[in-house]
Formats: C-alpha cells, sequence, structure tokens
C-alpha cells in the first residue's frame, strides 16, 4: 500500500555524496551545507534520507533529514519522509503532524497522500484512509492509481460498503486484467453482494492462475462450493484448509460454520 521510489544503485549514491562533497564543508555532526547551491544539498539530502529509510537506518535518515530542513523548512518532501521515519519506528503521532505538514506544504503530492491514507489504513482508521484514497484515485496521472484503487477497496470492504468496494476492484481489474489477485477481490465483493454466480466466475479466473491458494481464498472456495452444492469442491477446500492451515482465522471460522471436524 505504501508507495516509495526504487532504490538508488550504490552508483547513483555515490556519485550524490560526490555531488555535494564538491561543494561542502562537513560540521562535527556529519551534516553537509552546500555553499554554492542550497537546494542541490536539499535534494540530495532529502535522498539520502530516504536511502536510509529503506535500509531502515531511522538516525541516519533523521540526520538528513534534519539538514534538509534547516537548508528549507517548508519543503514537503522532508516531512513525508521525516513520517514515514516516525511510522516505521512506531511514534505515530509525529508520523501523522509530519504527513499533514507535508500535504498543507503541497496538497497535490499523490504519493504523500496514498502513504497518509496506507498509514491511516494501518491504525484501522478506514474511513479517514478512504477520504484520502479517493483523492489519490482522482490523479489520472499517477504512477500507482491502479494500487490506490485496490486499497480504496480494501476500506471499502473493511467499512462494510460493498458495492463502492466492487467498483474499486472493478475498475483495478479493467486496468490490468492480468493481476489475477485482482480477480480474487472481486470474487470476495460479489460474493459479499451475495451475486454468487459472478463471484465464481471471477473465483475460478483467480483459482486457474494459483497453484496454492492461501487460507483466505479457500474459504471462498468452500463457502461458494457449498452455495452450489458441489460437494467435491467443498471437501477438497476443506481438506486443504485444514492440512495447510490448521490455525487460520479461516479454519477457526469453517469450523463454527461446517462443525469441527
Amino acid at each position: 500500500m505504501l508507495d516509495s521510489n526504487k532504490k538508488p544503485s550504490f552508483l547513483v549514491v555515490i556519485l550524490s555524496l560526490l555531488l555535494v562533497i564538491s561543494g561542502c564543508v562537513t560540521t562535527e555532526s556529519g551534516s553537509m551545507i552546500d555553499k554554492a547551491d542550497d537546494a542541490k544539498a536539499l535534494e540530495v539530502s532529502v535522498q539520502l534520507a530516504r536511502t536510509y529509510i529503506r535500509e531502515g537506518n531511522w538516525n541516519a535518515a533523521k540526520r538528513h533529514l534534519k539538514v534538509a530542513l534547516e537548508l528549507d523548512d517548508d519543503n514537503a518532501e522532508s516531512y513525508e519522509a521525516l513520517a514515514l521515519v516516525f511510522q516505521n519506528t512506531g511514534e505515530f503521532e509525529f508520523a501523522e503532524e509530519n504527513y499533514k505538514k507535508s500535504l498543507a506544504l503541497n496538497g497535490n503530492a499523490s504519493r504523500v497522500r496514498n502513504n497518509y491514507g496506507a498509514f491511516l489504513f494501518q491504525l484501522q482508521r478506514y474511513s479517514e484512509a478512504a477520504k484520502q484514497l479517493e483523492l489519490v484515485v482522482e490523479d489520472t496521472l499517477y504512477s500507482q492509481r491502479l494500487a490506490a484503487f485496490i486499497s480504496l477497496g480494501r476500506c471499502y470492504t473493511l467499512l462494510g460498503k460493498y458495492e463502492e468496494a466492487r467498483d474499486q476492484y472493478r475498475r483495478a481489474y479493467l486496468m490490468n486484467r492480468n493481476d489475477h489477485a485482482l480477480a480474487f477481490e472481486l470474487a470476495n465483493a460479489y460474493f459479499l453482494l451475495e451475486d454468487y454466480v459472478t463471484a465464481q466466475q471471477y473465483y475460478d479466473v483467480y483459482r486457474r492462475s494459483t497453484k496454492q491458494q492461501p487460507a483466505r481464498a479457500l474459504w471462498l472456495g468452500i463457502r461458494l462450493a457449498d452455495k452450489f452444492n458441489n460437494s467435491n469442491a467443498l471437501s477438497s477446500y476443506s481438506l486443504a484448509l485444514k492440512n495447510l492451515y490448521p490455525v487460520s482465522k479461516e479454519y477457526i471460522e469453517y469450523q463454527k460454520v461446517f462443525g469441527n471436524e
């Protein structure tokens, strides 16, 4: 759900460092200040911070972001990066504060809004997450728009808004019919809407493309097989769920519905 940039190669990082060092002085704390070009120093500081975030080196990331904010305390990307640091270190109050600062400075940043939506989803604040993602999917040029549709569909599902969830998954599926996981999400959405025929159709598309179904998919297959009185499929999926995922929440639910076998 989170949207991050691709990890730069080692060579790119070294070249970035050389760009900074060519016009920088280094303080005792390791911070670098580009006297000739503050904008370049800011760009490199944020880039290095993101590299450290991907590596899980939170202190190094914060050190470079401190430099970035000293250069420009109105830089939206610096606040977003800080939000990611605090989100990963479990300091959620500070994470939200920095997400909001970033969006206040650049409300059109779909990547930031998508990450903020993912953060709210993580906190199970599904309604708030959906509001953020609804704005993200309106950006037709956003590169991760497909993923945002999927995330929005999950929010709607957890909010019990099954028609809205189906619509988001359907739009995503039209954008990428090769994503078979989306076929499953559509099958599940149609099942929740009690359209079992359509649910079975999408489930079959998913099943044909999957070697080993996860517990969630097997549980859906079991319920569909029950709806269509398909005893062979019901027996097969039930056995697979029991053998492969005996401690899963789906198997516990299966026992409640079909009896403790």
